[in-house]
């Protein structure tokens, strides 16, 4: 038996969110669960105050955290780990990135990226796999996705105008830039078909698609903002939205006098506004401590790992994506 469905709040996150277990939430994704009334949150847990750990070991060995909000988003009440994604044969510990939920239809779809152990560097091998649910408590495991490479990350999955289901992500291996896939029964792993290159130029990562006023858009993570995209029918021909530079969310914070950017984003419709124009929540993380530049660079106090997840509204003003933060 469904509930009914607490409407997203436009303030959602206005008290942002932190993992009570590392602090350090990054890579939100937020779905609603027509079973309770709930929003849920997924997100990749960070180990960001883990002690005695050197390199990049703290963004490695991560679970996915949940939280759920009966409130539109107004608060959160974390859930612990979501059990069941370490693929059969992962190396253990496995490190979990940046899952993508939606909704094909009378099930949940999990897209994520798995990496085997915990490393010190940026190097091994990364995949995106597969898992669905009923209940986005429970999954299942349905396989890997081949996507020609050693080195993929951050899944974002949508329907297109051509009424397929494309896959895009960053790949590693190829400039860390994005590519994408195509398949018409996108719950069979084996079905997605390669399509090559779809945002070439300045490496970024963290894809996302969506449509907002009968435009499909996509963002992308350039750690100076939020790079906008636009397309007709999002089956592969992306332009540049020329506003601003083509950026959002450039400072929704500031430490010490310098712009946070906001990072690895999802987006959520919100209901219309008075006079019917859309919009939607855009859920991203910041390091409250730390400007976002080269994590290579990142300064050794500690607290610079700590992140948090905020939110922001998107609207389309005089054909322009644009964000009004919190």
């Amino acid at each position: 038996m469904q509930e009914p469905l607490t409407p997203l709040r436009p303030d959602a996150f206005r008290t942002p969110y932190r993992d009570p277990v590392w602090d350090g939430p990054t890579d939100p994704v937020l779905v609603p669960d027509h079973l309770t009334g709930e929003w849920v949150l997924f997100y990749t847990q960070r180990r960001a105050t883990a002690p005695g750990l050197s390199g990049v070991e703290w963004v490695h060995g991560t679970a996915i955290g949940t939280a759920r909000s009966s409130d539109g988003g107004a608060t959160w009440q974390y859930q612990g780990t979501v059990d069941g994604l370490v693929p059969p044969g992962a190396e253990l510990p496995a490190t979990l990135w940046a899952p993508d939920v939606v909704r094909i239809g009378d099930e949940w779809l999990m897209y994520l990226t798995v990496l085997g152990g915990v490393r010190k560097d940026w190097n091994g091998e990364a995949a995106i796999v597969q898992f669905a649910s009923g209940d986005l408590v429970h999954w299942e495991y349905l396989g890997r996705i081949d996507l020609d490479s050693p080195r993929v990350i951050d899944a974002a999955v949508a329907p297109c105008g051509d009424g397929r289901y494309r896959l895009w992500y960053k790949d590693e291996a190829r400039g860390s830039t994005t590519y994408s896939a195509v398949s018409d029964t996108p719950r069979d792993p084996s079905s997605w078909t390669l399509e090559g290159i779809t945002i070439p130029g300045r490496p970024h990562e963290g894809p996302k698609v969506f449509r907002l006023e009968g435009t499909y858009w996509m963002i992308v993570d350039e750690w100076r903002g939020q790079a906008v995209y636009r397309s007709a029918d999002a089956t592969g021909t992306w332009v540049r939205q020329e506003h601003l530079d083509g950026l959002i969310l450039t400072r929704p914070e500031h430490v010490d006098g310098r712009p946070v950017v906001g990072r690895h984003a999802d987006v959520v419709p919100l209901d219309p506004t008075e006079d019917g124009r859309e919009r939607a929540l855009l859920a991203y993380f910041t390091h409250p401590h730390w400007g976002g530049e080269d994590i290579d660079t990142m300064a050794p106090d500690p607290k610079t790992r700590l992140s948090h997840l905020r939110g922001a509204v998107l609207e389309v003003r005089d054909g322009n994506l644009v964000c009004t933060e919190h």
